[in-house]
């Protein structure tokens, strides 16, 4: 799937957020433990943005910053062919964040995501609020005979599918545990956290055991 397939597929800037809220809600109830998680989210990243972020442990991640300008997303693949590290310094692949807005500029030098100021990077997408779509840069294709693993599809997947059946298929396959889909539900719906969707999810943790990271979040408790 090319990056023009994957933006078509996203649905609103909103909805984009709320999914990354809610699979970060799951992990963090499944993964107690921060460095383990798949996905995250921070919405205390400064005083006027949040971000969502994956981590899979093998050098493959992404994260996107959310802010009142819009939404700024980027992708990085350690094995595709489009790795800024093909060349020496490391550079972008061509083509990669042509046109991208000025508003969302410093999303992309933002140095946690970037070596020696070139954004670690294979797939970048963005939408500013006033946008009716997502956008991507006009991206140079690969060289005859070179293959793209379509990293775009599969750094995204959870994400883009949107379904808490696709959540659950992923954490099972993760974490090798059965995952209770009425929670995933719950969770996905954004309804407040109780201590019976908690212990569906994970019986040795607490609803108040999660007080800093629901904060962190930014995800409704039950009163």
């Amino acid at each position: 799937m090319s990056v023009s397939e994957l933006i078509d597929q996203l649905p609103a800037l909103s909805v984009v957020r709320d999914r990354c809220r809610a699979m970060a809600v799951l992990e963090a109830v499944l993964s107690p433990e921060w460095g383990d998680r798949y996905f995250s989210y921070d919405s205390r990243w400064s005083p006027t943005e949040e971000m969502a972020s994956m981590r899979d442990g093998c050098g493959n991640e992404y994260s996107i910053l959310f802010s009142p300008a819009g939404a700024y997303a980027r992708g990085f693949d350690h094995e595709s062919p489009m790795t800024p590290y093909r060349v020496t310094p490391p550079a972008l692949w061509p083509g990669l964040l042509d046109g991208a807005p000025e508003a969302l500029r410093a999303h992309v030098a933002e140095p946690a995501f970037c070596d020696e100021g070139t954004p670690r990077a294979t797939v970048c997408f963005w939408r500013e609020q006033a946008d009716g779509e997502w956008k991507a840069g006009t991206v140079e294709p690969l060289p005859e005979g070179v293959e793209d693993d379509g990293s775009g599809e599969w750094l995204f997947e959870v994400l883009l599918d949107g379904r808490p059946e696709a959540y659950q298929q992923f954490a099972e396959e993760y974490y090798e545990v059965a995952v209770d889909l009425a929670a995933v539900r719950h969770v996905y719906a954004l309804h407040p956290l109780t201590p019976h969707v908690v212990s569906l999810l994970n019986p040795e943790l607490d609803l108040s055991d999660l007080a800093e990271d629901l904060a962190a979040i930014g995800y409704p408790v039950q009163d």
